[in-house]
Order: structure tokens, then sequence, then C-alpha cells
């Protein structure tokens, strides 16, 4: 997803490209890293991008429920919206970047819905990860050693035994 192209929200092309991506890692029995960087589903698209978020967790549940394989989303700055309320946080591993911005909704919508305030900090990835949110806080320069090391673990203990 590309944040500079309307916020890096997920429309129904960029919905179909995920499912597709994970269609083929289930078919080939391949792990799957997904990189989160979306200000959330794109609302200009209607019910079709709506539908994209449900296409996905289906496609994730048949990779992760039936066929047993590893995923690990990536929690850029921003992940909001649709992203977290679906792929984002179906992964057997979930990693958060270090202050990133993640959300259902951000600070100024609640806000307003609400009128309530919003504490300062309540929606950056350390706070969240305290809260349970996710498993692991990884700066982008050791990334690369712990997602091998999470796979090597994956093989040694694989979620496909019976």
């Amino acid at each position: 997803m590309d944040f500079q192209f309307m916020g890096g929200s997920m429309g129904s092309v960029v919905g179909e490209k995920i499912t597709r991506l994970i269609e083929y890692a289930t078919k080939e029995f391949l792990p799957l890293i997904i990189v989160c960087a979306s200000g959330g589903a794109r609302m200009q698209e209607g019910s079709l991008n709506l539908m994209q978020m449900a296409k996905i967790s289906s496609a994730l549940y048949d990779y992760q429920s039936n066929k047993k394989l590893f995923s690990v989303p990536i929690l850029t700055s921003p992940t909001t919206g649709g992203v977290t309320a679906s792929f984002g946080m179906l992964g057997d591993i979930i990693i958060a970047e270090p202050n990133a911005y993640i959300a259902l909704a951000g600070k100024r919508v609640i806000e307003q819905t609400l009128n309530k305030t919003v504490p300062d900090g309540s929606q950056a990835a350390e706070y969240l990860f305290q809260k349970g949110l996710f498993n692991l806080i990884v700066p982008r320069n050791p990334l690369k050693s712990v997602l091998s090391e999470l796979f090597q673990l994956h093989t040694f203990f694989p979620l496909n035994q019976n």
C-alpha cells in the first residue's frame, strides 16, 4: 500500500491483490508477510471496498485455520481503519514498528463522535503493546533477522502438525 496515494487507503483493487497474494501463498504453502501502511478502507468505493475486508479475512482464515500456514502482518505508521479491523490483526505473530500510529479510527474522529478527549499516545505502538494488541515492536534495521528467527522457529514447530 502506497501511503502517498489517497493515504494508502485500501480500495477494491488493493483488496483483490492482497487476496490473490494470500491465495497464492496458500496454494504454494508459503509463509506470508504483509506490511501495512494504510489510512484504512477507501470509503469513496462504498460497499465494494468494505467487502474487501471480509474477502481478505476469509482468504486468511483458509490460509491459517485450514492449511495451518504462518502469517506475519507488520504494522507501520499509520495503520488505521479497515486494515486494522481486518488483516492487520489476523496474523500468527503481529509486529509493529516503534512509534507507529495504530488505530481503528483517528483521534479527531473519536473525539468528535464521542465528545470525549482521547489521551495523547493512546494510539501509539508502545501503549498498545502494553495492552496486548500485538506481539512485538521491532525497528526496521533488525526486522530481517527477527523474521528469519520466527520462520526458523515455525519450521521447527510447524503449525500443521497433528
